[in-house]
């Protein structure tokens, strides 16, 4: 079965120029990922996650719309 989740992450650079990615799939499973540019340790980062959704399963979602001025 596939399925699509959305995940929050949190992406920075370091002092060495290098790219880190960070998301968590609920508070006790987190995922990394590592890359020379942003877009690479995002797309490392995906890899990290579903391999952890494989592990721990997907999160239970909810969506909520907001209006922000």
């Amino acid at each position: 079965m596939q399925r699509e989740i959305h995940v929050p992450f949190k992406a920075e650079q370091d002092e060495d120029g290098v790219w880190a990615a960070t998301a968590a799939l609920n508070p006790d499973a987190f995922a990394h990922g590592q890359g020379p540019t942003r877009e690479a340790a995002i797309e490392d980062l995906k890899e990290a996650l579903a391999l952890l959704a494989e592990e721990v399963g997907a999160p239970d979602q909810l969506v909520v719309t907001i209006t922000t001025d």
